[in-house]
């Protein structure tokens, strides 16, 4: 998202009630990952070495009292990915050639197409958490009105937006040398994320 959409959730954050590390551990859950790779269709560059990972109501929602947004932001920003915004996803296929994103559902359902045209329409609901390495694009299909995700990235990497498939083979220069975070969103430095970017090991999508 823009920076003003950041910027705004800045804001946001000095006035609302957040957990701390202790109620973020309770409200977290174990999941196993789906880890899904996308290859290059032309179009959409995806990400060659890394699969975009799926975590299945990893998040326990409207529960202890907090809001949900606020539970997932605090979490994503605990384990170093930060610049989050709050909002629904763009319905149309876009990428980022500089930078990961992770997307956590803090309200309603939705379907995301992952990887293009050719990619995966997968469904994600309240409480779960999707991954996404540089490079996978992905665009709303459908969703239910209150549908809403924290966005976030690592604090390594420059935001971009990419649409335009002329943009395709440089962007794939970029793609590659985007580093790896920290940490997992969700597990932190011992989660899935860091063995399965660092293997690249995943099923094809």
């Amino acid at each position: 998202m823009p920076l003003k959409d950041q910027i705004k959730n800045v804001a946001r954050k000095f006035i609302e009630d957040r957990p701390d590390a202790t109620a973020l551990k309770k409200l977290t859950r174990p999941r196993k990952p789906l880890a899904v790779r996308f290859a290059d269709d032309g179009i959409v560059p995806n990400n060659p070495r890394l699969p975009s990972i799926v975590y299945r109501g990893a998040i326990a929602v409207d529960r202890d009292g907090f809001d949900a947004a606020a539970v997932i932001d605090a979490l994503f920003e605990l384990n170093g990915w930060t610049r989050s915004w709050r909002d629904t996803v763009y319905n149309f296929v876009h990428y980022h050639s500089q930078i990961h994103e992770v997307l956590g559902v803090s309200k309603g359902s939705a379907k995301l197409e992952c990887g293009g045209v050719k990619g995966r329409v997968l469904y994600l609901k309240a409480g779960d958490v999707i991954a996404l390495p540089a490079g996978t694009g992905h665009r709303l299909i459908e969703s239910t009105r209150d549908f809403k995700v924290v966005g976030a990235y690592p604090k390594t990497g420059t935001y971009d937006e990419v649409t335009d498939t002329r943009d395709r083979i440089e962007a794939k220069k970029r793609i590659s040398k985007v580093r790896k975070p920290l940490k997992d969103p969700v597990y932190g430095r011992m989660g899935p994320l860091s063995r399965l970017w660092g293997r690249s090991r995943s099923r094809e999508g």
